[in-house]
């Protein structure tokens, strides 16, 4: 920018000594016939000010003057611009608003995303939770300049399309805390600027890409997270805490239930959402605060499979179209989801073993060939863990307790995995930890993404010296403990992975919060009963995260029997309201999800329209059509040729070619892991860095403990017997139960999950006074060899056990008015 002041712009970019950026909350936007001003400003009475050309609509244009103002300094310089402009009209205000979503450009000109309302949600470690009351849409073409296809049909359409987005349902997002990164990402790997957005739960990653490359900063914009957020504040025996269930939807092969199934090219999978339970206990600001934090996942089954919406069948075929001798994709997922969260991996899949007509289990077949093919390339220790478990049947049975079954399957896999828990002290609160920063990349000049070391301790060194310095303040009546990290995650799944994954996850999250709460010293066992209203008040928050997630990628609201069930509702109430439910997600599946999937495409930018190129509408409707699709491609940023998708939502990329101007090959994920190489991928579409080590090599302690072998692993001789290949059934080899980390027979036993818990509290009290003691330890262990655990959590190679491997007319107004805004019948 020029440093000599102008008439028109009143002086606008003069020179100052550049200082330290703050986070910027609210702004107000202002016209003139050739600009916008916005003007921002923090708590501090700092204020800045941000110009956008309007005479070239077609063109992003944007500058922002480096100057910082006071406030009169700001008025003034308005003042300045609007003497400068009275002969157009003068400056006029528009609007005030609280962030900028971002720009998009269909046909025609540019257009600017805003959020001119905002409501507070919640609030993370003293960092607020804001959702999207309102938004606005700005076209950036002023009235004198001519655009032939500015008010055109397409163009108009396309303005449609983007508006079926509802960013007042279910975005949320947080000016000072990374929301779109789970808390232990936060505090072991603290990431600020550019590659924040370019994280796969940033929903409008493409819509700021634009204004982040201009001004190389993000001042300006909101990091929007679909999926859901909700907290609890309960007490127990005196102490008060807060449960936090946050559910990030993944923006990677992103879209509806029919139109979005299974796995892409680049291991991306339909309906990635990954959950994060946190417990936090509420103290005074000069306390130590205690956290701790556990992640699992859901996603459609990783393999290329497809379902035909249908308007004559509630149930279409499904159909593998198309087989991996080597399962690339499937493998590339795998491998994403270890970057994402180290391992190990254990799937729960609970699809349907026996059906008259197959469906569900010609899916199951074949995922289980997949697992078994990829595990026999893998170290034992880096194994996919495996339970297949027909949920539905065992629903079906009366002497089935599904939630008590399921709760020992998260009590093994916690074992496994551990959980995160950290505490916080005074001084880190006051040093701003957790926050996003107000630095930018404009303060280094550096925009690269900013990945992690391959070094796998490096989150350990990092939690280590933040911890280290609580250690060295004494606090009275107060024990510092031992942060303790989460490595691996639990992934279930069913076919929508919607409603009987739900209460997997529910049954997980109940396991979690026993052990969170006993941690926290809460209480003094590490297990909660499932009558208890802790356990009544976090199915609550799970029946609202499952309702959600279903709407946004199903329909309608899940399908809740077991949650239903356990709440004594009246059995012809559920069945009412189980119908009314499935006529809902028919309709919508049915006759509202195209135009629904065109419209996250256009959001997501996964499509970009071209002037002389095929409409997206057009495209949908010729299923093979060889006409050229803008920017429809892999990377969400490359040009491809387009036929009728089979797994990978409306379209199916054959060829491509060079990239487009905006493109940038961000979020390159290192081939590590245990993937095979995979020649024909260039890049994959997760974050940008690994920030859970997979090491096994790591001194910090994990939340495992003492548990029989047997119960863990099964018969212990029967697996060196048959060697990796063993499997467990259940009953007479009985294929509803199939799994390599757990015995079946022992998890259908009479045996229930706070059994095992209680079983390991004595162990658990045990490693953590030995970890009290042991200071030389907790202060010079990090990049050290771990010592061996116990039989059942050993990292160690010593002791470690083998294992296995658009509207119908005919429909009145009243019912659809239902089926877009109607409510659950019972809650």
């Amino acid at each position: 920018m020029s440093s000599s002041p102008s008439t028109e712009d009143g002086g606008l970019g003069s020179s100052r000594p550049h200082s330290h950026y703050a986070s910027m909350q609210e702004f107000k936007l202002f016209e003139t016939l050739s600009n916008f001003y916005m003007i921002g400003w923090d708590g501090s009475g700092v204020y800045r000010v941000l110009k956008i050309d309007r005479l070239d609509p077609s063109e992003l244009n944007i500058s922002q003057d480096s100057t910082p103002y006071t406030k009169k300094e700001c008025y003034e310089l308005l003042k300045r611009i609007h003497e400068g402009n009275k002969a157009t009209g003068g400056l006029k205000f528009v609007t005030l608003c609280y962030g900028i979503i971002g720009f998009i450009k269909f046909l025609g000109p540019y257009y600017m995303l805003l959020i001119t309302e905002r409501r507070q949600i919640g609030e993370v470690f003293g960092h607020s939770v804001y959702a999207v009351s309102k938004s606005e849409i700005v076209g950036l073409q002023n009235s004198t300049v001519q655009c032939n296809v500015a008010n055109s049909r397409d163009e108009n359409r396309y303005k449609r399309l983007l508006c079926m987005v509802d960013l007042t349902k279910d975005f949320f997002f947080s000016y000072s805390y990374n929301i779109m990164r789970s808390y232990q990402k936060n505090i072991c790997n603290y990431e600020t600027g550019h590659v924040l957005y370019e994280k796969m739960f940033v929903w409008n990653e493409f819509l700021t890409r634009g204004i982040r490359h201009h001004l190389q900063n993000t001042l300006w914009t909101v990091a929007l997270v679909y999926g859901f957020f909700k907290q609890a504040s309960l007490s127990e025996s005196g102490r008060d805490f807060k449960i936090t269930l946050i559910a990030r939807r993944s923006r990677h092969n992103a879209g509806t239930r029919y139109l979005k199934r299974g796995v892409n090219i680049n291991g991306n999978v339909a309906n990635d959402v990954e959950t994060e339970q946190i417990v936090s206990e509420d103290v005074p600001e000069d306390r130590p605060m205690q956290v701790s934090s556990v992640v699992q996942n859901r996603g459609s089954i990783p393999l290329f499979w497809s379902q035909e919406t249908s308007r004559l069948n509630l149930k279409p075929d499904i159909v593998l179209s198309k087989m991996e001798p080597n399962y690339e994709a499937t493998r590339l997922h795998f491998d994403n989801l270890v970057e994402r969260y180290g391992n190990p991996i254990i799937i729960l899949n609970l699809i349907k073993t026996k059906e008259k007509r197959p469906r569900e289990s010609i899916l199951r077949e074949e995922f289980v060939k997949a697992i078994d093919f990829i595990n026999k390339d893998l170290p034992e220790e880096d194994r996919l863990r495996f339970l297949h478990w027909d949920l539905h049947k065992h629903f079906r049975s009366k002497t089935t307790n599904v939630l008590a079954l399921l709760g020992k399957v998260a009590a093994c896999a916690l074992i496994l995995t551990g959980l995160f828990y950290y505490q916080v002290s005074p001084a880190m609160k006051i040093e701003g930890y957790m926050s996003l920063s107000s630095s930018s990349d404009a303060d280094t000049g550096d925009i690269s993404p900013h990945t992690s070391s391959d070094d796998d301790n490096e989150d350990h060194d990092s939690l280590e010296k933040k911890s280290s310095r609580s250690k060295n303040i004494a606090y009275e009546n107060c024990d510092v403990k031992p942060p303790r990290l989460q490595s691996g995650v639990l992934r279930t799944n069913c076919i929508d992975c919607l409603d009987r994954t739900n209460v997997a996850q529910y049954a997980y999250g109940w396991a979690a919060l026993g052990q969170q709460i006993h941690i926290l010293g809460i209480r003094d066992v590490p297990a909660i009963e499932l009558d208890d209203p802790l356990a009544i008040s976090l199915m609550g928050l799970y029946e609202r995260m499952g309702d959600t997630l279903a709407h946004q990628y199903g329909g309608s609201a899940a399908h809740n029997k077991v949650f239903s069930e356990r709440r004594g509702q009246w059995r012809a109430a559920t069945q009412s309201q189980e119908f009314l439910r499935t006529l809902q997600r028919y309709y919508n599946n049915a006759y509202m999800d195209v135009d629904k999937q065109d419209a996250i495409n256009i959001f997501l930018g996964t499509f970009q329209p071209e002037q002389g190129m095929p409409t997206i509408w057009e495209l949908r409707s010729n299923s093979l059509s060889n006409g050229r699709n803008g920017q429809m491609g892999i990377g969400e940023d490359e040009r491809f040729l387009v036929k009728r998708c089979l797994s990978d939502g409306n379209f199916l990329h054959e060829s491509c070619a060079p990239l487009s101007a905006m493109s940038s090959n961000h979020e390159s994920m290192p081939q590590k892991g245990f993937s095979a190489p995979l020649q024909h991928v260039s890049h994959s579409l997760s974050e940008s860095s690994s920030d859970i080590p997979v090491s096994n090599d790591v001194a910090l302690t994990r939340c495992t403990h003492s548990m029989p072998r047997k119960q863990l692993f099964g018969d212990v001789q029967k697996v060196h017997h048959f060697g990796s290949d063993q499997v467990y059934f259940g009953g007479e080899e009985d294929m509803s139960s199939v799994s390599n980390f757990v015995d079946i027979e022992w998890l259908s036993s009479s045996e229930n999950c706070e059994n095992i818990l209680f079983d390991r509290s004595s162990a658990f009290t045990r490693d953590l006074t030995a970890e009290r003691s042991s200071t030389e330890n907790i202060t010079n262990g990090v990049g050290q060899s771990a010592p061996s655990r116990n039989e059942s959590g050993s990292s160690s190679s010593k002791g470690k056990e083998p294992m296995g491997t658009k509207n119908r007319e005919d429909f009145p107004d009243s019912f659809k008015e239902w089926v877009a805004y109607g409510e659950a019948l019972c809650h």
